[in-house]
């Protein structure tokens, strides 16, 4: 019986090209899941800022129970979007300006809050920059109204 040799021109291993393509297909994966966690760290982001909203919100709201005084005379009416703390003296202005002051360094800088009572029913706002978001949004809003 004789052996058959091999060929010389036998494969011995991956082709250049098969190399190629599973590199592509790599890269791709990659490009995707770096994609991935940009988008996930801009949605971090802002629900972040959603939740300090929130609980800024209350905690205004939470103030101005513990001064109805305050509520009853008007001291805590912002009807227009007020974007820097107010100056004077008083406990509604030291609540509105601490709160005001929270909202830029808690939110971010172009955060700006509304304060609109009838009687007791008090609605508080807050208007804030989300372009960092996924949606892209420049100017959201949120309100909560309750009554104190």
């Amino acid at each position: 019986m004789r052996r058959h040799r091999p060929s010389s021109r036998r494969q011995a291993g991956a082709t250049l090209i098969e190399v190629l393509v599973s590199v592509v297909v790599l890269a791709i994966g990659l490009l995707g899941a770096a994609g991935l966690q940009s988008s996930a760290l801009r949605n971090n982001q802002s629900s972040y800022e959603r939740t300090q909203m929130t609980v800024l919100a209350q905690g205004m709201l939470d103030a101005m129970r513990n001064n109805l005084a305050g509520v009853d005379a008007a001291s805590y009416q912002k009807t227009s979007w007020t974007c820097t703390a107010p100056t004077g003296s008083g406990l509604p202005t030291a609540d509105v300006a601490r709160w005001i002051n929270d909202l830029k360094t808690q939110i971010n800088s172009s955060a700006c809050g509304q304060i609109n009572c009838t009687g007791r029913n008090c609605t508080v706002g807050i208007r804030w920059d989300d372009s960092l978001g996924t949606a892209g949004s420049t100017a959201l809003i949120f309100s909560i109204a309750s009554r104190l």
